[in-house]
């Protein structure tokens, strides 16, 4: 795609953006830059969310590392002159709610006078819509088509990973728990349908555990027994820096990492399906 002809694209808020040329230089926040890594369009910075540091979380960096991308530290304490000297063209967030983007105020792009493209990766749309619509800015950016061969990466590799996964799960019948940790005392557990990947997960026949009623959309919290009462065969934990790993809090059980902010790429959640399907066969 030349990077003189117009550029469009209509995001997850139902906002038109354009520019008289395709943008070259992104620069995104730390979920949705590793995504586009995988799919051609490498970001020139990334920026993370309030509950990341000034380093790089290692269970979010995907391919960024390897990149040599920038990582300028959470997005609502970005330094705005850092960010006008990288001279990005466009800056690429995610949207939890359809309306506002996640880890960085619109009001910093405005007055960079560049355009901010947030999409979905809320449960109002399905894992194989959201990565669609990754797919489709990734196409706008320049990223080159991929072909249908089973290769890393590819759409028809997810689709080997997620037959995988299904014949796995339909042989081990095994009840699998998400959650978070957050502390000795405390802890997240994941309700499965407010998760895309979790919902897929249940699509390809993976017996997810509901931690049962109560207040919270996304989790509902308790301590580490009400973890234990729920008798999960396997526990998806929580991978992410700020999230306290399950160690010693749960016996008897099989353990593997989860990221809830895993890449929205075809490459990052086949290997997720992938690694469930190893854990199930234990």
């Amino acid at each position: 795609m030349s990077g003189t002809q117009a550029w469009g694209f209509t995001d997850d808020r139902g906002t038109e953006l354009g520019a008289a040329r395709v943008p070259r230089r992104v620069v995104a926040y730390v979920r949705a830059g590793a995504a586009l890594c995988d799919l051609g369009v490498t970001p020139v910075a990334v920026y993370g969310s309030g509950h990341d540091g000034e380093v790089l979380d290692p269970a979010k960096e995907g391919g960024l590392t390897a990149a040599a991308v920038t990582y300028l530290g959470p997005g609502r304490v970005l330094d705005e002159g850092l960010l006008r000297e990288l001279r990005p063209d466009v800056i690429v967030d995610v949207t939890y709610d359809g309306k506002s983007p996640y880890a960085l105020d619109e009001a910093v792009a405005e007055r960079l006078g560049v355009p901010l493209v947030a999409l979905s990766v809320g449960n109002e749309l399905s894992l194989p819509a959201i990565l669609d619509r990754f797919g489709a800015l990734a196409a706008s950016l320049g990223a080159a088509p991929v072909d249908g061969t089973v290769d890393g990466g590819s759409p028809a590799d997810l689709r080997a990973a997620e037959d995988e996964l299904r014949a796995v799960a339909a042989r081990t019948g095994l009840g699998v728990l998400a959650l978070s940790g957050a502390g000795p005392d405390q802890v997240h557990l994941a309700r499965p349908l407010a998760w895309p990947e979790l919902a897929r997960l249940a699509e390809l026949g993976v017996r997810l555990v509901d931690p049962g009623p109560g207040p919270g959309a996304n989790w509902l919290t308790g301590d580490w027994g009400r973890a234990a009462e729920l008798r999960p065969d396997l526990v998806l934990f929580d991978s992410r820096a700020h999230a306290t790993a399950p160690d010693g809090a749960l016996s008897g059980v099989r353990f593997t990492p989860w990221n809830p902010e895993t890449p929205p790429s075809p490459a990052a959640y086949a290997r997720f399906f992938r690694a469930v399907a190893g854990a199930l066969t234990g």
